[in-house]
């Protein structure tokens, strides 16, 4: 997969079918617009195109929202050559990109520089200034510009839309299975192994914890079973968001104890894939009932099948 952060670093050897979206998170509903992307591609010899924007938008209209997002730059690209896309557009939303209304957007963007023969959106997609781009307008314009426009319909689970925002909020609930389920595989957490105080070594539960980036969602506090990814080896593990009010600490953390695992592991990459949800953070009343539910927990997650 070829990857440009601005337009000039491309030139066109074939047409392109292409897409354009956050596609936070890379869930179905976005997998199903890159299938078809690939089989309109390989149907009409184009070459398939994503164009997507990092920052989020958001960050520039509304720099004081703590937005979290689902994917981290890499997690987005790892997710986008593994679906087969071709050339992944990485467009900075500044001043000048943000001023374009719709129209201009297709003529100067996507006809002029990108060579845009098959256009799909999502079935809620707007674009240009003050959301002036839709697919009623990519219709008209498709005519005189000689591009055929698609817009697909949203992908359901259970009757309910896919959307980055109902996965979002899906793991802010702790309902790690419904956020898998509307993503496609698991949802997980990278970051480099930090020195924490060390308590967890004390009671015979000694943890890793994760620094992780600052741009990606945590799910909400709790306890989790999940996969455990480390020097390239796979281990069970079980996992802690949270401030470990029982030792009065207050900082938030991500800590994870990895079964069936001895060894240093500081300052190495560590990579958390979430499978299910254990239990709310809770305030024991000493270390001896943590220890008793760290027990319950680690039982939990010997018997789950992964």
């Amino acid at each position: 997969m070829k990857v440009f952060k601005n337009f000039k670093d491309y030139t066109s050897q074939k047409p392109l079918a292409l897409s354009l979206g956050m596609f936070d998170g890379v869930h179905l509903g976005h997998k199903s617009i890159i299938d078809e992307l690939i089989e309109i591609g390989s149907d009409n010899n184009l070459e398939t195109a994503v164009l997507t924007f990092w920052p989020h938008p958001r960050f520039v209209f509304n720099p004081n929202e703590n937005l979290k997002l689902l994917n981290t730059l890499e997690e987005k690209k790892f997710l986008m050559e593994k679906y087969d896309i071709e050339n992944l557009f990485l467009k900075e939303f500044d001043e000048e990109f943000r001023n374009l209304t719709g129209e201009e957007f297709v003529r100067q963007i996507l006809i002029d520089k990108l060579n845009v023969k098959y256009l799909i959106i999502g079935y809620d997609h707007s674009f240009g200034k003050n959301k002036s781009g839709n697919f009623e307008l990519l219709q008209k314009l498709s005519k005189e510009l000689d591009f055929e426009v698609e817009q697909m319909e949203a992908i359901n689970i259970h009757e309910n839309n896919i959307s980055s925002t109902k996965v979002r909020n899906a793991l802010l609930e702790g309902n790690i299975k419904e956020a898998n389920e509307m993503l496609g595989y698991s949802y997980s957490v990278s970051g480099t192994v930090v020195h924490g105080k060390k308590i967890g070594r004390t009671i015979g539960y000694p943890t890793a914890n994760i620094d992780t980036e600052p741009i990606k969602l945590l799910p909400k506090k709790g306890a989790y079973i999940v996969e455990v990814f480390v020097k390239g080896q796979q281990y069970k593990g079980m996992l802690s968001i949270g401030t470990n009010p029982t030792v009065n600490g207050e900082k938030l953390t991500v800590e994870v104890y990895i079964l069936d695992f001895e060894g240093d592991i500081y300052d190495e990459k560590i990579t958390v894939k979430f499978r299910d949800f254990l239990h709310d953070e809770i305030k024991f009343e000493g270390l001896e009932k943590l220890i008793e539910r760290l027990d319950e927990d680690k039982r939990l997650t010997e018997e789950f099948d992964f």
